[in-house]
């Protein structure tokens, strides 16, 4: 059975309960429920999904939670096209206050309903980003019907004119981010991942980083700074357990914390058994051939005790400071505080270690795989 601890709650493991209301609004059609469903990690055809089609289906603001941190909801709003509201009082309708930020996602030109409403939010001093979708539509268009076919320029003319008829509307200068639902990891997404997390509050950013999906190597490297910024409060909680003068205790103490972490670890790279079992679903590719580029030990296993048992008694270095411990808190008057010293550089770097090896995994899931996968997803909708 694992042992719980007092001083470290469900919660305080890297993600928190802080709650994050992201809303997503524009006209049907659009690729509304597609970018929901993306940013989520989720594809159209699984459940839990934002229905998708180009009939109007949302006419009141339905949340989505996250499937992993359902602290973060992102809110399939209706197009204020689709309401009787003008803009001032549809972000009433829509309860804005709660939404810590707006996207509006178009997939042809900015319509003057919605350049009010971005006004509007801008007065109440909310962040908006207009999102071009279906990105990967208007480029094969392009493709088909120029003869000297450059996809920088056509993708930076659809940005201009996007630019262009906001700013004819008096929106001030507007954040425009071209985006496939289909293809997140190309075109503008990254940058709206890294636009959204800057204008975040401090506090609500690490929150927002481990909930974006990996579409790209920045994200896993911004996954792996707030993980690794969390460590020391574990090898804290272990130094402090490791000053009780009881046998056996710190060591199950230790295992109770590190499965808890892992599985987060886990989680937040996609490496856990059911985000594998779907990428194998998805990309038509046997998990007996996805394992084979994992490096750590735990990469698409379940975390058990016996797990960290193992991986612990794997590292000479680790597994030589945790004899050490137990045997050092029996000598008189030193021995308490070299036991947790001990504690503490053992856990340490132990999940250092650890989250460098999941993030190298990681990566190469993203680089192998999930490209993959994006393409199968885009082949099927087409």
């Amino acid at each position: 059975m694992e042992r719980e601890l007092p001083s470290l709650k469900r919660k305080d493991l890297i993600c928190n309960d802080l709650p994050l209301h992201i809303a997503v609004t524009g006209e049907s059609g659009t690729g509304k429920s597609t970018f929901v469903n993306a940013f989520r990690g989720i594809d159209n055809k699984d459940e839990g999904a934002a229905p998708t089609g180009f009939v109007e289906t949302t006419m009141k603001p339905e949340p989505y939670p996250h499937p992993i941190y359902p602290n973060v909801t992102l809110w399939d709003l209706p197009g204020i096209g689709t309401t009787k509201f003008p803009a001032d009082q549809y972000l009433k309708y829509v309860e804005f206050k709660k939404f810590d930020f707006f996207i509006l996602v178009s997939a042809d030109r900015f319509t003057e309903n919605e350049a009010m409403l971005a006004q509007e939010i801008k007065k109440m001093g909310k962040n908006l980003y207009f999102v071009r979708s279906k990105i990967d539509n208007n480029l094969e268009a392009a493709q088909k019907s120029q003869r000297e076919y450059d996809e920088e320029k056509t993708l930076q003319e659809i940005r201009e004119n996007c630019i262009e008829g906001l700013e004819k509307q008096v929106v001030e200068t507007p954040q425009v981010f071209l985006v496939s639902g289909f293809d997140l990891h190309l075109y503008d997404f990254p940058a709206l991942q890294d636009t959204m997390e800057r204008e975040l509050p401090s506090h609500k950013r690490d929150v927002l980083i481990l909930t974006l999906p990996n579409v790209c190597k920045s994200i896993i490297n911004k996954k792996k700074e707030v993980f690794r910024s969390q460590i020391w409060r574990y090898a804290l909680t272990s130094a402090a357990v490791a000053a009780v003068p009881l046998p056996g205790i710190s060591i199950a103490a230790d295992v109770g914390i590190l499965v808890k972490v892992l599985r987060d670890y886990l989680f937040g790279f996609g490496l856990d058994e059911k985000s594998l079992e779907k990428l194998s679903r998805d990309t038509n590719i046997p998990l007996d051939d996805i394992k084979p580029v994992f490096t750590c030990i735990c990469s698409g296993k379940s975390v058990t005790n016996e797990l960290v048992l193992f991986m612990l008694q794997s590292g000479a270095l680790v597994s030589a400071a945790l004899i050490a411990e137990e045997g050092s808190r029996w000598i008189p008057f030193i021995g308490i505080p070299i036991a947790s010293a001990l504690s503490f550089t053992s856990i340490y770097t132990f999940l250092r270690s650890t989250l460098n090896s999941l993030s190298v995994d990681a990566e190469s899931i993203r680089t192998k795989f999930l490209l993959k996968k994006a393409l199968a997803f885009s082949d099927q909708e087409q």
